[in-house]
């Protein structure tokens, strides 16, 4: 469940988001760790091909090593997981659910969301040799898997529940990837994904001061025409109007978007950025919860 929305909110705010090490196609082989059978993996669930980072099969050498570069952050603020955790907890009505957190990065989203979830089963997945890595200590399940090219290692409907956070950014491929999250989650199952909004308060000043926004990236080598200073590989950048659309039209029902503050803004903004979540179309971090059909 992981990884971060995207940016820092410019100099002087003292503080940075993670990046999502996405989940999909790359190149190469490789072995997953832990997914056993109890986890409703297909037979060699310990192998998947190797995901990339979103570029599709055989993708950009440049995106699978910017992604597999340990320097990139792998991890977000904790107000996003537990809001997120707790739609999830109050959506399942049995205990021991089998939760897939696809796109995990190093594990912090889900040793922040794992009490609130007590009781069910959550298995990490992530592309990155290094997120997974990080990730084991947190998790007691991990394993590599993408959600391009060769699919999740797991077995058609087997999940009750995904997790997909701030990986859909990342993406060349969103439409390829909802369909393999609907693949691997029963009928009725819960998809919970998280994104940054493109639409966000402070996004609208900006682009009326026709500065670059928030979250978005024109090059993997530097920042340029917008706040921050860190570079995190994003591609694809939603507002809540069009979310609703996207997972509509991927066949998940009952879309519902509600929202999370960004832990990356301004101290003296954050009380705005908090009231913002109360309007979803104009808050940072756009949390979406549906169901399959």
């Amino acid at each position: 469940m992981d990884t971060g929305s995207g940016t820092d909110m410019g100099a002087g705010a003292g503080t940075s988001t993670g990046a999502s090490k996405g989940t999909g196609g790359g190149a190469g082989t490789s072995t997953g760790t832990s997914a056993g059978t109890d986890t409703g993996a297909t037979p060699g669930a310990g192998t998947a091909s190797g995901a990339g980072t979103g570029t599709g099969a055989g993708g950009p050498a440049g995106l699978r090593d910017f992604y597999e570069n340990p320097a990139v952050p792998v991890a977000s603020g904790d107000a996003r997981s537990r809001r997120q955790a707790r739609l999830l907890a109050a959506a399942l009505d049995r205990p021991g659910a089998l939760v897939l957190d696809v796109g995990c990065g190093d594990g912090t989203a889900a040793a922040v969301a794992g009490p609130i979830l007590a009781g069910h089963r959550i298995v990490g997945v992530d592309w990155s040799h290094d997120a997974l890595r990080r990730a084991r200590p947190r998790m007691s399940h991990v394993v590599r898997g993408e959600v391009d090219g060769g699919g999740l290692p797991f077995a058609d409907g087997c999940a009750d529940a995904v997790l997909f956070s701030e990986v859909i950014e990342h993406l060349v491929d969103p439409d390829r990837a909802m369909d393999e999250l609907r693949r691997v989650l029963r009928p009725g199952g819960h998809l919970m994904l998280s994104t940054p909004n493109l639409a966000a308060w402070y996004n609208r000043a900006l682009l009326l001061a026709g500065r670059q926004p928030v979250f978005s990236e024109v090059s993997l080598r530097g920042i340029h025409g917008r706040p921050g200073t860190e570079v995190v590989g994003h591609l694809r950048l939603f507002t809540a109007r069009a979310l609703r659309s996207f997972l509509r039209s991927a066949g998940f029902e009952d879309v519902r978007v509600s929202a999370a503050p960004f832990h990356g803004v301004p101290r003296g903004l954050r009380l705005i950025d908090r009231a913002a979540c109360a309007v979803p179309s104009a808050a940072s971090i756009l949390l979406a919860h549906a169901r399959r059909g």
